[in-house]
C-alpha cells in the first residue's frame, strides 16, 4: 500500500456518519493526512420519467445542494478540529458514482466509510454504495461498521 496522505470519508449527516469520521480524524491523525469529507445530493435524472414534480427537478436539486452545503458546514463544525487539514465537498450525481470519481480525481490514497447508512435505508441506499465503492475504488476502502 502506497503512503496515505489524502483520506475521503462519505458522509450522509447521520450520527453513525458521525462516528465514522471521527475513526478517518484518527486515521488522519496518525498519517498525517488531509481529510476530503463528502456528501452526494442523488441525482434525480433517473427518476424524472417517473413522476411529475411540483417544481423544476433542476431547481429542486439545487435547492437540496443549498441545504446540503450548509449542513456539511455544521456537521464539520460539529466533529472536526479545524485545525485538522480537510476540505468538504457536496456532489451531485450518483452516490457510488460520484465518490468513486472524486476519489479518482483528487488522488485519494484510502476512502474510510460505513457499511450502514440511515437506519432503514442500510441496504437500499448507503449498503449497496458501499459494495460498489469497495469492488470499483481506485485505492484502499477501509469499511467499518458503526454499529460495533
Amino acid at each position: 500500500m502506497n503512503e496515505i496522505k489524502k483520506i475521503l470519508v462519505p458522509v450522509d449527516f447521520s450520527e453513525n456518519s458521525q462516528k465514522i469520521l471521527r475513526s478517518a480524524i484518527m486515521l488522519a491523525g496518525k498519517f498525517q493526512a488531509q481529510l476530503s469529507v463528502v456528501f452526494v445530493v442523488q441525482s434525480f435524472d433517473d427518476y424524472s420519467g417517473f413522476f411529475v414534480p411540483h417544481i423544476p427537478i433542476a431547481q429542486f436539486e439545487e435547492e437540496m445542494v443549498q441545504a446540503a452545503q450548509q449542513k456539511m458546514t455544521a456537521f464539520v463544525a460539529e466533529t472536526m478540529d479545524p485545525a485538522l487539514p480537510h476540505e468538504a465537498t457536496v456532489l451531485r450525481g450518483d452516490v457510488a458514482n460520484e465518490i468513486l470519481r472524486h476519489a479518482e480525481e483528487t488522488g485519494i490514497d484510502l476512502i474510510v466509510m460505513g457499511t450502514h447508512g440511515y437506519k432503514g435505508l442500510e441496504k437500499v441506499l448507503f449498503g449497496s454504495v458501499a459494495e460498489k465503492v469497495v469492488k470499483l475504488a481506485p485505492c484502499p476502502v477501509l469499511t467499518i461498521n458503526p454499529y460495533h
